[in-house]
């Protein structure tokens, strides 16, 4: 069974990417989210296992430790550490899916000196309409807004740094074209569009 792609996709808040991700997997078979670990508190409605793995400092920094497995990336994110396992990873692509990481700049930083990845960002027509969408939420304002926007900028700044970028100004072509890269990504492997392996049937001719 061929390996599944790692998809290392990153965007800044209020750029749409959760949708994005959501529209394609609905229509695109064989995708799967990497379960991060975190040692931040699960919220209301949120299932151990299900968003992320919650854990302790001391069990998160125990298999951060751990060579060569552990961590295919990992960073503290406003006090609370975050992290990609190694296995994790490993096992959801022997299983022929590909995988897909939504992860900061900094992470996928990460990710790119150790694995092949095929690396997506998303960003927004201009940080005019990403204020305008980030207020629109309703959460943020004041200093918690400035914060969203000055991040976005940086995390912009390191678009350049990715294969693939995507501009969300309109939704549906956002989504046709995150699909598209997929696609294309496995036709490269010699798989389908669902992303089974192709079977080439060859005959010898005289």
């Amino acid at each position: 069974m061929a390996s599944g792609l790692l998809l290392v996709l990153s965007a800044p808040s209020g750029c749409g990417k959760t949708t994005i991700v959501r529209k394609v997997m609905a229509t695109l078979p064989g995708l799967v989210f990497s379960v991060s670990h975190t040692t931040r508190p699960a919220r209301a409605g949120e299932v151990d296992g299900v968003q992320y793995h919650f854990v302790d400092e001391a069990a998160f920094l125990q298999i951060r430790d751990q060579q060569p497995s552990g961590f295919l990336e990992w960073a503290r994110v406003h006090g609370n550490l975050y992290g990609t396992g190694v296995e994790t990873v490993r096992q959801l692509q022997q299983t022929g899916c590909d995988v897909i990481l939504d992860i900061d700049v900094q992470g996928a930083a990460q990710v790119r000196e150790r694995v092949p990845a095929v690396s997506v960002f998303i960003a927004p027509p201009s940080m005019q309409e990403l204020e305008r969408r980030l207020r629109g939420r309703g959460t943020e304002e004041g200093a918690i807004l400035k914060k969203r926007l000055d991040n976005a900028a940086k995390e912009i700044a390191a678009a350049g740094k990715y294969q693939y970028l995507i501009v969300n100004d309109r939704l549906d072509e956002a989504v046709e074209t995150f699909r598209s890269i997929i696609i294309a990504e496995r036709s490269r492997q010699r798989r389908t569009l669902s992303g089974q392996p192709v079977q080439l049937a060859c005959s010898n001719r005289h």
